[in-house]
């Protein structure tokens, strides 16, 4: 039987809709990682059927609010001495800075390297963001 022990300090994603967290791992970097990072695919849940999470065990400072994306039911833990001492839920971001492409050809961004892609929510509920800079709209329902 698969064990997966707690951690002391560091950040634990959990209730990651199953097949995610590969996603979840690669926009973090986390393969770069040079602590402990455990990550659990396809994990029986009770509310979700199956889920996935993931573990990073360190003092990490690391931009999860585009985790919102993917699902505003992930739920992210800090954990300190073994203890969750905040726990909380991304949002749906706002802004996404150099996470998605912008797909018209004739954007700028598709045209300059050095121009990063910049996205507005401009519907929350459709997940519809426009291109900061030719205002196509691009509907992101992941990563």
């Amino acid at each position: 039987m698969l064990s997966i022990t707690g951690i002391k300090k560091g950040i634990v994603i959990d209730h990651i809709p199953s097949g995610y967290a590969m996603v979840i791992f690669d926009y973090l970097n986390l393969e770069e990682a040079k602590y402990s990072v455990a990550l659990i695919m396809n994990v029986c849940s009770n509310k979700m059927g199956k889920k996935d999470i993931i573990k990073i065990e360190n003092d990490v400072n690391i931009d999860l609010s585009i985790l919102g994306i993917i699902s505003t039911d992930i739920t992210i833990n800090i954990i300190d001495k073994e203890k969750i001492i905040k726990k909380y839920n991304p949002e749906i971001p706002m802004i996404i800075n150099n996470v998605i492409k912008c797909k018209n050809p004739r954007c700028v961004t598709s045209v300059e390297n050095n121009i990063f892609n910049k996205f507005n929510l401009i519907n929350e509920e459709k997940k519809e963001y426009s291109c900061e800079y030719c205002e196509d709209i691009i509907v992101v329902d992941k990563l």
